[in-house]
């Protein structure tokens, strides 16, 4: 049994991330602005990192036989969900002549090319690509976790061996580039790096690791140091995440140790409270729901602070609801009013009620005719009064979250899983909603749908 929690544990990491979009309009149009009154999804979780899809005119059921493939375009192995902005989709993948689908606990290292790969929103057309060498040494070594990030003129990549990019958007040209380990004197941890860096204001914010770099602010311009703060036994994987409360502005980490708040300018430390992450692993972005923090982990891990609304601090609420709170081990929860919405380590979605506490239901309808056996994955995304969830199985699913159950309104098979999870097929990849249109890839291919009304 502990070995194959163990097991369920290493799939984790991939899809914290894993980490992204699309429109309606002649090819010409897109290619040059996207759609008329679309909305492109630069970054993992969308425009405003929050899994909210804020575009209308969608169809309200798939047509017959599922919503129209616009176009397909090759892609190799890889976890990390394609961006997409001014025209254009990126994605990122690995080639290596190993066996990549493996869980690689021994951490037995597969030589390889890391690929930044640009694509042309109407045509999926490639446009520029940039690769380099890398040696993968992490459990489940498929690839790249991280969605890039598109901003301005300027293209951000972290690749699952802390290969970190800056390009340029028009040609792939390098602007800059690190590799984290080298630098920080570190090694990856066990799953990679896949907690999705952020961009605020001026400052690219990451998970670097190494003695006093946990998390460091670079100028996203030049790749020059601004400040690195915090330790920790490893890097772990939660997305640097910015709030708002006491007044300030609280950049707040999730290390396998302690959850921090820091001032986002200088690193300062504001507040940390200790926080005992299974293996160090927990893959979620702080939520910030009705006046609480809330974040959670492996093997039933959870925690709920009450932020001070006078000045940066917290008091804590309740820690490790055991069969209550929502544990998620592959995929970001997402909020609405005060309830969370997530699906925990034994693969079902699940509502949680803050702060209370309470799991007001939870469901596997949204795995259809899939048996759960645990640690399943579908990215959950909220546009309008209804939710679209992307599943393991390659089924996208329109439904109904309420306080009150899951109500499926549509389902339509879209892509195959292609990578291999507890002896299953899975694709563990997170889409992107942008331009009435939606962009999933599994490990051979990225496809483009339409579903404009």
């Amino acid at each position: 049994m502990q070995i194959l929690n163990y097991r369920r544990l290493c799939v984790l990491v991939l899809w914290c991330g894993l980490v992204a979009s699309l429109g309606l309009a002649t090819a010409s149009e897109l290619s040059a602005k996207g759609s008329p009154g679309g909305d492109d999804w630069p970054q993992w979780m969308g425009p405003q990192r929050d899994n909210v899809w804020r575009e209308t005119g969608l169809l309200e059921k798939f047509p017959a036989g599922g919503p129209k493939v616009v176009w397909r375009s090759p892609v190799k192995i890889g976890y990390a969900g394609p961006a997409v902005a001014q025209g254009k989709v990126f994605v990122m993948d690995f080639t290596s002549p190993g066996n990549v689908q493996v869980d690689n606990f021994a951490r037995k290292e597969f030589p390889g090319t890391e690929r930044i790969v640009c694509l042309d929103e109407a045509t999926g057309k490639v446009l520029w690509e940039h690769a380099y060498e890398v040696v993968y040494s992490v459990s489940y070594p498929s690839g790249p976790r991280c969605t890039p990030i598109v901003d301005g003129a300027l293209l951000y990549t972290l690749g699952g061996e802390g290969n970190l990019n800056c390009l340029e958007v028009t040609s792939g040209k390098v602007v800059w580039s690190k590799e984290l380990k080298k630098e920080y004197q570190t090694k990856s941890a066990l799953w990679g790096y896949a907690a999705h860096p952020l961009i605020d204001g001026d400052k690219l914010i990451t998970l670097a690791g190494g003695e006093g770099s946990h998390i460091v602010a670079l100028d996203k311009r030049t790749g020059r140091e601004l400040w690195r703060a915090l330790s920790s036994k490893e890097q772990g994987y939660a997305p640097p995440t910015i709030i708002e409360a006491g007044g300030k502005r609280q950049l707040i980490t999730l290390r396998p140790d302690a959850v921090t708040a820091l001032d986002p300018e200088t690193g300062k430390e504001y507040w940390s409270v200790p926080y005992q992450a299974t293996n160090g692993s927990i893959i979620m972005a702080p939520l910030m729901v009705d006046g609480h923090l809330y974040a959670a982990g492996y093997s039933q891990k959870s925690l709920l602070l009450k932020l001070n609304p006078n000045e940066p601090g917290v008091n804590e609420v309740w820690r490790d609801k055991v069969r209550e709170a929502i544990a998620p081990v592959n995929v970001q929860p997402i909020a609405e009013g005060n309830v969370v919405y997530g699906i925990d380590q034994g693969g079902k979605l699940a509502a949680l009620e803050l702060p209370s506490g309470e799991r007001l239901w939870d469901s596997s309808a949204y795995m259809g005719a899939a048996r759960l056996g645990g640690s399943e994955t579908a990215f959950i995304i909220r546009q309008g009064e209804r939710y679209w969830l992307f599943n393991e199985a390659g089924d996208l699913v329109i439904a109904r979250l309420t306080r009150s159950g899951y109500e499926e309104l549509d389902r339509a098979h879209v892509i195959e899983p292609t990578n291999n999870a507890f002896g299953r097929k899975v694709v563990w990849s997170m889409p992107a909603f942008a331009n009435r249109r939606i962009y999933l890839r599994n490990d051979e291919e990225i496809i483009c749908l339409d579903v404009a009304k």
